[in-house]
């Protein structure tokens, strides 16, 4: 095992609350399952999911401020709903305080809330294991959802988004533009797809 994901371990227990850092545990787990089926580089995926709720011990209004402080750009729909905002707070979090410096990893901790358009194989990846986790069970899907992951990964992003997405609608909360514009990427490709 690689020294630096012991390491971390110990510091993220001592910052989140138990369940977050169960729960972060546990994505990092599913993400080497995943990158297991999918050919990714194993530590690299444990690391990203060990990492991608180290900003979850602060409030959101201390995150906005954080962003702010360290000139963290804040788009008007993260300023709306704020809630996204852990994961660009905590990708900065991972490279200045957990030493991480790969590329791949900060990127994916940075989308792992919203996604984005053209995701990497490790955006991805923490995406869905942030979703499936054996930790979750509200989502009525996620029996569906977790087959679907080791069978097609971009099928189950999509619908993982869609889901989310009709989730936020019935409740009236806002939707993140870069969520909504992720969805439109991933729909687009997948009726293009279908028609070749």
């Amino acid at each position: 095992m690689n020294s630096q994901i012991l390491k971390l371990r110990k510091k993220l227990k001592s910052k989140l609350s138990e369940s977050r850092y169960e729960h972060s545990l546990s994505v990092s787990f599913t993400c080497v399952c995943l990158a297991m089926r999918y050919g990714y580089p194993l530590d690299k995926a444990e690391l990203a999911g060990l990492t991608h709720d180290c900003a979850k011990c602060y409030r959101d209004s201390e995150i906005l401020k954080f962003c702010q402080k360290h000139k963290i750009p804040v788009s008007d729909g993260e300023m709306k709903a704020p809630a996204v905002l852990h994961a660009k707070y905590g990708a900065w979090l991972a490279q200045k305080r957990y030493g991480i410096e790969d590329k791949e990893i900060l990127a994916a901790i940075a989308c792992h809330t919203t996604g984005k358009p053209n995701m990497g194989l490790l955006d991805k990846i923490l995406y869905i294991a942030d979703y499936i986790e054996a930790r979750r069970d509200k989502a009525g899907n996620l029996t569906a959802m977790r087959k679907l992951a080791f069978v097609d990964l971009d099928e189950a992003l999509y619908q993982i988004m869609k889901g989310t997405l009709d989730y936020l609608a019935k409740k009236g909360s806002r939707v993140d533009p870069m969520t909504a514009e992720a969805f439109s990427y991933y729909d687009n490709a997948r009726k293009t797809a279908k028609q070749a």
